[in-house]
């Protein structure tokens, strides 16, 4: 559940901005405040069902935005690749800098 959780959090930041001000409401109060369906449902006068319906379908539009753009994906391997640099060039200060630089970049 953490693992899903994590993702769905990674694609509403890369893809918040595709979503409808409703969509990004019902998501951050769900994944990111931590808001039950109960909880939404009454703070916004919705059924739980709708409550629940509006978040399971936008979850799908981002699984498909990632399938279709891979910002996440890219994003998962750029970060490991700049890890393994990082572990390979403890010698290189130069180079330590640069890795920095690049991962506040994320």
């Amino acid at each position: 559940m953490l693992e899903k959780t994590t993702r769905v959090n990674y694609l509403f930041d890369f893809y918040q901005s595709l979503l409808t001000p409703k969509q990004r409401n019902y998501m951050d109060m769900y994944y990111r405040e931590d808001y039950s369906l109960g909880e939404i449902s009454d703070l916004l006068q919705v059924s739980r069902q709708a409550v629940y319906d509006n978040i399971r379908r936008t979850e799908t539009m981002l699984e498909s935005y990632e399938k279709k753009l891979g910002l996440y994906d890219k994003f998962q391997k750029r970060a490991a690749i700049l890890d393994r640099m990082d572990n390979h060039a403890t010698d290189n200060s130069e180079m330590q800098a640069f890795i920095h630089q690049l991962k506040e970049l994320e």
